[in-house]
């Protein structure tokens, strides 16, 4: 299994972040194993685009709440480096 588990949906309440104060959190290594994602589904002409993360962060934000963390962002990433055989991402990591 590439992730830990697959839900459809937020279980942490809203945080507000916007892009300029993720992107004051400083990226580290998360195993892919450890990471819930919060979507079912992903486009796949997303994960195929070599330009998928052009217009947003370069990396994944994950919300670690209550023990667990939660993909909130970046799952075709995600994927991405799971189907390159790697076991981990970096990504900024937001604690609840």
């Amino acid at each position: 299994m590439i992730f830990k588990g697959v839900r459809d949906g937020r279980p942490y309440p809203e945080h507000g972040y916007s892009l300029k104060q993720w992107s004051e959190i400083p990226p580290r290594p998360i195993r892919l194993d450890q990471l819930v994602t919060t979507k079912r589904e992903l486009a796949l002409d997303k994960l195929l685009a070599e330009d998928s993360t052009f217009y947003g962060d370069l990396f994944p934000h994950v919300v670690q709440w209550e023990g667990a963390m939660y993909l909130e962002d970046g799952l075709h990433r995600a994927l991405r480096a799971a189907l390159q055989q790697r076991h981990q991402i970096h990504a900024r990591v937001l604690v609840l």
